[in-house]
């Protein structure tokens, strides 16, 4: 197992050019490197973000509301660490290897699947210089030789945040968060993703998901980098 380090406090200055240096071993040569990406492969179990029970194949039998979920984690160790030095740190170059992560937790489709990252706050972006999720949601579409596919159907309506709010705030800030873009067209018999980096109370994701299903978008799946333990 590699030796694992939660590099989130100090960045080398060095990561702002090439080589990267791995997040979790600080081998150079990139900003994960395959042993590091592989540990957190052998970590990934399908499990429903509502109640932490393990699903088949992504549908929980209990939660029956939710959408197959499929997660790259729990939001721990060294997941966390690339998550907080990726959104909070703009290190760009941990969207590959996260998209990744994200690629080996879904199901490999046999016909073509329609990504819809969760829109991100527009303050956020301009903070980051970059979308983060729409830049997963880009890398993922490469790493599955376009089995998935970037559609940026939903778009951000609102720039409330929700870190450090309870439940109920969340969800009353989500229910107003979010619309179906003007230049959306749903087909009704295509399979939609919605991914996420992390899953805290989910009160985003659900709104979304009714935004989605209430458009008709009926095949439907969650694809979520980390399950927070605050959930």
């Amino acid at each position: 197992m590699p030796n694992i380090v939660k590099n989130t406090t100090i960045i080398n200055p060095l990561d702002l050019l090439i080589p990267h240096s791995c997040r979790g071993c600080g081998a150079i040569g990139s900003a994960l490197c395959k042993r590091c990406k592989n540990h957190i492969f052998k970590n990934q179990y399908n499990f429903c973000p509502n109640c932490k029970q393990a699903t088949d194949n992504g549908i929980c039998h209990a939660c029956i509301d939710l959408p197959p979920t499929y997660i790259g984690g729990e939001r721990t160790g060294l997941l966390d660490a690339i998550i907080h030095d990726y959104k909070y740190h703009s290190i760009r170059a941990l969207a590959k290897p996260l998209a990744e992560i994200l690629l080996h937790a879904l199901p490999q489709p046999d016909h073509p699947v329609r990504i819809i990252p969760l829109p991100t706050a527009h303050h956020h972006i301009r903070a980051r210089g970059f979308d983060h999720m729409k830049l997963i949601a880009k890398h993922l579409e490469k790493s599955s030789n376009h089995h998935y596919i970037f559609s940026p159907l939903i778009e951000r309506i609102t720039n409330t945040t929700q870190v450090g709010h309870d439940r109920a705030t969340r969800l009353i800030q989500a229910k107003s968060a979010y619309q179906l873009s003007n230049r959306a067209h749903l087909d009704l018999n295509s399979t939609y993703l919605l991914i996420d980096d992390v899953w805290t109370t989910g009160a985003s994701m659900r709104a979304c998901i009714k935004i989605l299903q209430q458009a008709g978008a009926n095949n439907l799946m969650l694809g979520i980098l980390a399950l927070s333990r605050l959930s």
